[in-house]
């Protein structure tokens, strides 16, 4: 459904993207994740349209979009990390608004509305003004504008910012279903647990371009997790030891005579994978850098 190729966007000194490659299929959710400025923002303004590229390819649903314009923007909805909202419509009339954006009327239209309103939980909302609603809620209704309409690709970036609990988890589950559905996502975030939820497969991006890509286990399978153990004795420190066989490791402390009271096995996760790529880990409030 998505496929870059080679994309390369220069300001004045800085390159944000530097040959920047990345496929989504249709059904699949893909966690875009990097440190700030890694090129993350850059490359969803390319496809939103936002920003041309120096050079390379950009295709939606077989479609060249760096020619098609308007036409291939229909089939892409987006939840920018700004709110971006207009404050005195309601809740209702911003989704009527996205939907007509995309060519919808009548009941097709009021059908996608409903829809979307019960998914992220904002039926109870829809007549208030959007500018009078909590943080939480104005997440969810931008997040409702990306996916009303049911688009065939969905740009999500850091759709949960300073999002409460009640807030993360309903656009989760509307994430998850979209994707069931056939859409292809693109899921950007800072919080790594959400990509653990969402089990989705891995773009690592670092200096304007991707240097990573797979499923969560394939990229972590090869590095070290830790095994940790405790001893009945308290003049005997507690055993931490990184490992990529903790069964052979265990094996060899047991085969020492030392008998452990408690044993754990942590396995690597996304952090680890973060910082053995040399990225940064960050909390679920940190945005992308301007570029």
């Amino acid at each position: 459904m998505l496929s870059a190729t080679g994309l390369v966007k220069t300001y004045r000194d800085h390159r944000a993207l530097d040959g920047f490659d990345l496929t989504v299929d249709s059904g699949e959710i893909v966690g875009l994740i990097g440190h700030n400025g890694a090129g993350k923002t850059t490359f969803i303004e390319v496809v939103t349209g936002l920003v041309r590229p120096d050079s390379g390819a950009l295709r939606i649903g077989g479609i060249d979009a760096l020619r098609a314009g308007h036409g291939v923007r229909r089939l892409t909805g987006v939840a920018p990390q700004e709110l971006a909202l207009y404050n005195v419509a309601t809740v209702h009339e911003n989704l009527r608004l996205f939907t007509e954006l995309r060519g919808l009327r009548g009941r097709r239209r009021d059908a996608e509305i409903t829809q979307v309103l019960e998914e992220l939980h904002l039926t109870d909302l829809a007549s208030k003004p959007a500018g009078t609603l909590s943080g939480g809620q104005r997440r969810r209704v931008q997040a409702a504008g990306a996916m009303v309409g049911s688009p065939a690709l969905l740009l999500l970036d850091e759709p949960t910012a300073g999002a409460d609990p009640e807030t993360r988890s309903a656009l989760l589950s509307a994430v998850k279903r979209r994707a069931e559905l056939g859409a292809a996502v693109l899921y950007t975030t800072h919080y790594l647990p959400e990509l653990v939820d969402l089990d989705a497969t891995l773009a690592l991006a670092r200096g304007g371009r991707v240097i990573a890509r797979g499923t969560q286990h394939a990229l972590t399978r090869d590095l070290p997790g830790e095994l940790r153990a405790s001893f009945a004795d308290p003049a005997e420190p507690d055993l931490q030891l990184a490992t990529k066989d903790p069964g052979a490791d265990l094996a060899a402390l047991l085969a020492s005579g030392r008998v452990p009271v408690s044993i754990d096995v942590l396995r690597p996760s996304l952090e680890d994978l973060y910082l053995s790529l040399g990225c940064a880990v960050t909390g679920p409030e940190d945005h992308d850098a301007v570029v």
